[in-house]
């Protein structure tokens, strides 16, 4: 019987999977992947991660999402499934859009988006046909591809109209706003961004879509956790449809959800399933739902205005050490470089510090006169060295080491110098699932 399971060949062995040891089986048997694994787990630990959309899970979250729910198939809603078994991953699925609810005050939570990219699709679905005008955040300006980009299907679908910021205060310009709102009579206008480092007030978005009659979506995919600690106004409060990731600030899995009112619920479940996705990721759904947990905890509150406090702290060590920051400073957890200032690009800057083991993300800033792909600035975050217990003393020497590599960019004695420092400093602050 043995010979007939399923099973694959190694040193000319049949190996039976059935009886494949669980704890060892992707060293045994795909050895390239396990050691890249391992790799990037040095580098996790290693390293300083200060990348804005990034963050370290609780060993929970990651534990429910690589659990035995990735073999589950679960096409439709709780209760309502297209195959048998799903007695249980319905409990999983409905307490995660129980927990989003109470997490965030919505009446309806849909926890099936794969990815933010896919809850803002399913948004869009539900409410505009292909042609259709929206008002969204301008890519170069702080917002994201989903936003209207031109190459992204929202740029190819609908017919996006874009407000920025101020060229003087790089913060959003709302008489821009309500301008092209009165101008172009969107069907819907969306809030939110991807490297804004001010706090955005959600309740000016929705006057301005009431005037003009328009639908009013917030994309919070990167302060949704500053949102779930009260350190944030609430978009649920003010807006039609809020979507986010669960990971970045909420320190989940990496997927995305939507938030709406009852009443926008069967439309919206309906464009998730059936018509933009097949079957939902159950294991991630598992992981949402443990986040969503995590975030209600009192200790969790702690945290996300600790990740303000970072941010801030690390924006006067880079400024007071010549770098201008747009908007001049931050209100969350992220902030925008400008490296021209001192003489770089934000690709050299970029590169230089990953060199040092320091990761940042090269990234346009307001009225960039660079290219995308080697622009003027660097987008930084602080939510995952918060994870790892960093406070303000700390960033201040991650601010030093930023700065020290910047002004020597290839000076390879000052960035084996500064990696040396940063590998010896990072032992003392552990990671989530990897210590």
């Amino acid at each position: 019987m043995e010979d007939d399971l399923p099973g694959i060949e190694r040193n000319g062995k049949k190996i039976n999977m059935a009886s494949c040891d669980q704890t060892d089986s992707l060293q045994q048997n795909d050895p390239l992947i396990w050691n890249a694994i391992q790799d990037e787990r040095t580098r996790q630990k290693q390293g300083l991660e200060l990348i804005a959309s990034e963050n370290y899970t609780s060993a929970a979250v990651m534990e429910a999402a690589g659990t035995i729910l990735t073999n589950k198939y679960a096409e439709g809603y709780p209760g309502r499934r297209y195959y048998g078994g799903c007695e249980f991953v319905d409990v999983i699925e409905a307490e995660a859009r129980k927990r989003a609810c109470d997490l965030f005050g919505a009446e309806h939570a849909n926890v099936q988006p794969h990815a933010g990219s896919q809850a803002n699709m399913s948004v869009y679905l539900t409410v505009l046909k292909p042609g259709d005008t929206f008002l969204a955040m301008d890519l170069a300006h702080g917002g994201h591809l989903t936003h209207g980009m031109h190459l992204n299907f929202s740029g190819q679908l609908y017919n996006a109209i874009h407000y920025g910021v101020s060229e003087k205060t790089h913060q959003i310009d709302f008489d821009h706003v309500a301008k092209l709102a009165r101008e172009h009579k969107p069907k819907l206008i969306i809030a939110g961004a991807s490297a804004y480092p001010r706090e955005i007030d959600h309740p000016k978005f929705a006057e301005i879509a009431k005037e003009v009659g328009a639908i009013f979506m917030v994309d919070m995919a990167h302060y949704a956790g500053l949102v779930a600690a009260g350190l944030h106004n609430n978009p649920v409060e003010v807006a039609d449809y809020v979507t986010s990731t669960s990971h970045k600030t909420l320190r989940g899995p990496r997927s995305g959800f939507v938030l709406t009112k009852k009443d926008n619920a069967k439309a919206l479940d309906r464009t998730v399933f059936p018509g933009m996705q097949g079957g939902p990721l159950v294991h991630i759904i598992a992981g949402k739902a443990v986040c969503f947990k995590e975030a209600a905890l009192p200790e969790f509150k702690v945290y996300a205005q600790q990740i303000i406090n970072n941010a801030k702290a690390l924006a006067e060590v880079l400024m007071n050490g010549g770098i201008q920051l747009a908007s001049g400073g931050t209100d969350n957890h992220l902030m925008l470089a400008d490296v021209t200032a001192i003489g770089l690009t934000g690709k050299i800057a970029e590169e230089a510090l990953d060199r040092a083991g320091i990761t940042v993300n090269k990234n346009m800033i307001p009225y960039d006169q660079r290219k995308p792909l080697d622009p003027s600035g660097i987008r930084i975050g602080t939510a995952a060295l918060t994870t790892r217990g960093m406070k303000e003393e700390e960033m201040k020497k991650v601010g030093d080491w930023i700065l020290t590599v910047l002004k020597s960019p290839e000076d390879a004695s000052v960035t084996e110098k500064v990696i040396g420092e940063i590998h010896e400093f990072t032992k003392d602050y552990s990671v989530p699932g990897i210590d």
